[in-house]
């Protein structure tokens, strides 16, 4: 059982108990209401402000959300909608907490939920998009747990809803009013921070000190399966482990298929190509000196202005002896021609643009790498000057 399941369960259960405290012995009702509001204006806090920290991520959800949808001309508003809906949630959870306006917070926090919960149901039966993104990247969940999760939600939210009319008021409206207006403009300008430059934490695999590599990989593990000629009975072995030297076993027995395992975990599913697609991932990833990746995950709407500096750089870095590769999606004569229009004489590899839209929320973006470890990652708004650059690369 997943850590994920085990946390629903305890949740489930956490909000049954509400529920039957609060039906069955009306003197704890306050205290039932209080523990759903301060749970639910928690647990919108820290949803927000995961998806908080990177806007551009959930953008990409909601993206996800128009392509499964056929609404691809609202493509243009997602990152709106995205500042948008992260900071209502936000506020919606510190209003809860702080128990200003409940009354009126309740019905708000009811429609958001509401949508919420038909939309993950359509989910968890149909599964248009892989994850809803509720938690950003900091925790995934399936669409099934999603919409449990939202259940779960739902009936602590219908309790706060029946007793929203008897919460005494803690500020006085002046407080509220300030808290109302304080927090949705400062928690926009903190995702427009993490927009602008890159997120101020950060829940992707290329996280900077992560190893991209294993060290020392287990051998891969393959499985061979035979069928008995006479019964039809089929029986899988670990190979060498099975008496392929008996030869009154292998007259008996037919060879079947083969089935490979790989032991080791993934660390990341990158896959760098050249022009004639060969892989050529672990000649970069595995360099043992510093490695510069630039990353531009759409041709199209790259930032161009950024490709100044960019090959500053590349000259720093080939003349201080150290690599700078471009990884980029598209086919082989776009990226010809994108060569031509940047001017640039770096080489410029192939990737999946889903991949490249993980390893940093920048287009484009700059990752430098040592021996396979995430050392910095820049924002192209943030993009090392030489003087930068010689102190880390002295170091």
């Amino acid at each position: 059982m997943s850590i994920n399941s085990i946390v629903l369960i305890i949740l489930s259960v956490f909000a049954a108990i509400n529920v039957i405290v609060y039906v069955s012995l009306p003197r704890f009702r306050r205290a039932v209401a209080i523990v759903s509001r301060t749970f639910i204006g928690l647990l919108f806090i820290f949803s927000g402000f995961v998806k908080g920290v990177d806007p551009l991520g959930f953008m990409y959800r909601i993206e996800d959300y128009f392509a499964a949808y056929h609404t691809l001309w609202a493509m243009p508003l997602a990152i709106y909608l995205s500042v948008f809906l992260i900071a209502f949630e936000f506020t919606l959870g510190v209003l809860l907490l702080l128990n200003i306006k409940v009354k009126y917070v309740c019905w708000l926090v009811l429609m958001t939920m509401a949508g919420f919960t038909v939309i993950t149901l359509y989910d968890a039966l149909y599964s248009p998009v892989p994850d809803c993104g509720c938690f950003g990247d900091a925790i995934t969940l399936t669409n099934f747990e999603t919409f449990w999760k939202n259940i779960v939600i739902d009936s602590l939210l219908l309790l706060l809803l029946l007793y929203r009319n008897k919460f005494s008021k803690t500020f006085s409206i002046r407080a509220e009013v300030m808290v109302m207006v304080t927090v949705p403009v400062l928690f926009i300008g903190f995702e427009l921070f993490n927009y602008r430059h890159l997120p101020v934490i950060d829940f992707m695999e290329w996280k900077t000190g992560k190893k991209m590599f294993l060290e020392n990989p287990q051998p891969l593990k393959y499985y061979l399966t035979y069928k008995n000629k006479t019964t039809g009975e089929k029986k899988e072995y670990l190979s060498p482990d099975y008496p392929y030297n008996d030869s009154i076993w292998m007259s008996k027995w037919e060879f079947v298929s083969t089935r490979v395992e790989d032991p080791n975990p993934k660390i990341t599913n990158l896959m760098i190509s050249d022009s004639t697609g060969a892989d050529i991932t672990a000649h970069f990833i595995r360099n043992p000196d510093y490695q510069f990746l630039l990353i531009v995950n759409d041709m199209k709407t790259t930032n161009k202005e950024a490709f100044k500096k960019i090959n500053t750089i590349y000259y720093y870095a080939d003349s201080s002896g150290y690599s700078l590769i471009g990884i980029t999606s598209g086919l082989k004569s776009d990226i010809a021609k994108f060569r031509d229009q940047m001017k640039t004489t770096f080489e410029l590899y192939n990737a999946d643009d889903v991949i490249l839209k993980t390893m940093v929320r920048s287009n484009p973006g700059l990752i430098l790498l040592k021996n396979g470890i995430v050392i910095k990652k820049w924002h192209y708004h943030d993009f090392p000057e030489r003087k930068e650059l010689s102190r880390i690369l002295k170091k």
